[in-house]
């Protein structure tokens, strides 16, 4: 299983088709669908467009953090190691493996409930348990046969996704959706409906490198995890707003499947279900695995996988993650300032520049004090406040550019000072 230090020439066999489809795979999900619902307060027009306005902000560092992981062959969580320490990365590491053993449960969970929906004389934790140990052993086998996994698994799904729109369409009146204004009893102001979509995409940045470390190129990798996010993604927010005007549902990734389910394509709509959860989740699964040997370098992968898998399964079983609103923005209040700092110190200050050997040595360049860059910690704790400020006091305002701009700025001019 790979570690994490820096990947061989060999191990490079990701195209930007390959990283297209993984991006793609990875929103061809529920939750994408669900959280088209949660803006649908903002009405049609003011939705559609924090969608793409959002998707486009927030693929662009996704796409761009990627290039560290392409251009030196190092996973996300040691990619920031120039920035906040060795032993600061770990810090950064500890939230992630929280995050994405969150978006195991939170995703196993989506897809028992939807599958109930359809099946509701099986009890739903079975459905959970099901999916749990196939997208496992699917993050299990390893980046060699996710090329060829994927490429079946998702251009089936995305065919299966062209059958699901055509069944919405045909089922609830667009025009009028089109037309529908702002929710009074319960409005979404622009910019938070732009911090809920930024945040499905900023989410992925820390583990973006994870898998352009296997890429042939940086230009592959970049546009391909862009396009790919940025369509799909884009296309399953649509998809949930919609239905969630149509129906006034606030679970319209149900919906959809069961409606699915009523005119004859059940098994269309538990191929969707259970693909689309699986190509999504074992990211989170593999991801999980790769930010826990940023913390212990000895730990093997396959453990690491089995160890992420089974927690988050259990707490899907038992203990039903429901307040996915918070959870998003919990998210994007975390990662936007972190990568703030990333980003800038990356492209800016050290103008592409990693010293790869470094990222490894105790007591190295990137050790600074402890193992700890005090300047990157400070910019990205104060980015952390102006996110939950701004979030809590003028929520309509938007938090996410404000926060990822603040940190990076701060962290620049001090860095620049200080150098």
């Amino acid at each position: 299983m790979e570690d994490i230090k820096p990947t061989s020439a060999k191990e490079r066999t990701l195209s930007g088709v390959d990283f297209f489809l993984l991006w793609a795979g990875a929103a061809v999900s529920l939750a994408e669908i669900w959280a088209g619902g949660r803006i649908s307060g903002a009405g049609f027009l003011v939705a559609a467009v924090a969608i793409v306005i959002g998707h486009v902000i927030g693929n662009t560092p996704l796409a761009l953090g990627g290039i560290l992981g392409s251009r030196h062959g190092v996973p996300t969580m040691v990619s920031i190691r120039p920035s906040f320490g060795v032993v600061g990365s770990q810090f950064a590491a500890l939230l992630n493996i929280i995050q994405l053993v969150g978006w195991t449960a939170v995703m196993l969970l989506i897809c028992g409930f939807t599958i109930n929906a359809l099946f509701d004389d099986i009890n739903y934790r079975i459905w959970v348990a099901v999916a749990g140990i196939i997208t496992t052993l699917w993050a299990i086998v390893g980046h060699r046969f996710w090329k060829w996994m994927q490429r079946a698994a998702v251009t089936l799904l995305l065919i299966l996704c062209v059958v699901m729109t055509y069944v919405v369409l045909i089922n609830y009146d667009i025009s009028q959706i089109m037309r529908t204004g702002p929710n009074i009893e319960s409005p979404i102001g622009f910019g938070l409906a732009m911090d809920l979509v930024i945040a499905m995409p900023i989410s992925w940045l820390p583990l973006v490198s994870d898998y352009s470390r296997f890429s042939k190129s940086s230009k592959g990798a970049f546009w391909g995890t862009w396009l790919g996010y940025l369509i799909v993604g884009s296309w399953m927010y649509l998809i949930g707003l919609c239905a969630s005007i149509a129906t006034g549902s606030e679970t319209p990734d149900s919906m959809i499947i069961e409606l699915m389910g009523k005119v004859g394509l059940i098994i269309p709509a538990v191929i969707i279900v259970i693909f689309s959860t699986v190509t999504t989740t074992f990211l989170d699964i593999y991801s999980a695995s790769v930010s826990t040997q940023n913390i212990f370098s000895r730990l093997s992968g396959r453990w690491g996988i089995l160890g992420a898998g089974i927690l988050g399964t259990i707490i899907a079983l038992f203990f039903p993650v429901t307040q996915y609103e918070t959870f998003l923005l919990f998210i994007g209040s975390i990662f936007c300032p972190l990568f703030g700092v990333v980003l800038s110190d990356y492209f800016i200050l050290s103008k592409l520049k990693i010293e790869t050997k470094e990222l490894f040595k105790k007591g190295g360049k990137y050790w600074y004090l402890g193992g700890f860059n005090i300047t990157a910690l400070l910019s990205w704790g104060v980015g952390f406040f102006i996110y939950h400020g701004i979030a809590t006091f003028f929520p309509n305002f938007g938090a996410s550019l404000p926060a990822i701009v603040t940190s990076a700025l701060i962290y620049y001019v001090v860095m620049k000072i200080k150098r």
